[in-house]
């Protein structure tokens, strides 16, 4: 007999708590005893306190897989907490970490699709044939976000991490959301008997025409999200499984994110922002992001995304409002 969901959501929740408990105190510890993780103060900067830390992985949390754009909140939390944004470098550090952090969400989606992450892993030895189709098909939506993220991270960090764009991405990825469910709920009363493809039914096609449209979430604002679920819509994945592969896809391509921020701006981080309040953001990230899931999978295949339509074009509004008032 299977465990309630309440039961799996708890048991999860505390390998996820233990988990990043231990992690925070290795690095806590190094910070204690350690003087090359910890930066000196310069004039006029400041790090970022556990409290500020807390917020931003509250916000990650609840966001990251649901579609309506963790980096837009948390550019929008950004604008709001951070004492001093004067300093490029220390503006670039906390852009950096606004990636970074969701390492935490990652391994909570880890924990919560092990199955899937299992099969995969036991699908490059060939002892898993679905594993390996499903592997197959993350690896080539994901590539796209590998060769596009390169040319335009510069780009993307440079003109697209303000208020502006942040409000014009909710508003337009609102109404393609829209579209997206209007056009979902017609297929589903013009068959009698479902037709939605499973992980395993999708091309090797599909899987890249759905990591074409994940690469237009690197507009902040925009949701990878959001971006992911629709494409899964638009291939004929039912919606619970278009958020699975939504949730598994996002395991890699947040993964490479997050590394490929710690490659390139880990000294400007560890020199304006401290590796506790750091780490920190990582573990309340992961918690809530588990609990976001849980909630996510089983209101979509109630509700849909229409909900999240409303959200997007109100907050837009807000954000494009706050920006007038600079």
């Amino acid at each position: 007999m299977s465990e309630s969901p309440f039961v799996e959501a708890f048991m999860l929740f505390r390998q996820t708590f233990f988990i990043f408990i231990i992690i925070f105190n290795s690095f806590l510890f190094g910070e204690n005893n350690s003087t090359s993780f910890t930066p000196k103060k310069q004039e006029g900067l400041s790090g970022m306190n556990y409290v500020d830390a807390t917020i931003y992985g509250i916000i990650e949390g609840v966001t990251e897989f649901l579609p309506i754009s963790s980096t837009g909140h948390l550019i929008i939390a950004s604008e709001f907490l951070a004492e001093d944004s004067s300093s490029k470098i220390r503006k670039e550090a906390l852009n950096a970490y606004l990636i970074v952090i969701q390492g935490g969400a990652i391994l909570a989606v880890a924990l919560i699709y092990r199955s899937h992450v299992i099969s995969m892993f036991l699908g490059i030895f060939g002892i898993n044939p679905k594993g390996k189709k499903l592997l197959i098909n993350i690896i080539a939506a994901f590539i796209p976000a590998v060769i596009l993220g390169l040319l335009l991270d510069e780009i993307i960090e440079s003109y697209l991490f303000g208020l502006l764009p942040i409000a014009i991405a909710l508003f337009s990825g609102g109404i393609f959301m829209a579209w997206a469910e209007s056009r979902k709920k017609i297929q589903e009363k013009m068959v009698s008997v479902s037709t939605n493809k499973t992980l395993e039914d999708i091309s090797i096609g599909s899987s890249f025409f759905i990591g074409l449209l994940q690469c237009v979430a690197m507009w902040p604002g925009t949701s990878r999200s959001m971006m992911t679920i629709v494409g899964g819509y638009l291939v004929g994945l039912s919606r619970v499984h278009a958020a699975e592969f939504s949730f598994l896809l996002g395991l890699i391509t947040l993964s490479a994110a997050a590394g490929y921020k710690c490659l390139t701006k880990w000294e400007a981080m560890v020199q304006h922002l401290t590796i506790g309040p750091i780490v920190m953001g990582c573990l309340v990230a992961g918690v809530f992001a588990a609990i976001s899931v849980f909630w996510l999978v089983g209101y979509l295949s109630r509700k849909g995304l229409g909900v999240f339509v409303v959200y997007r074009i109100i907050l837009a509004v807000v954000v494009f409002a706050i920006y007038l008032r600079q």
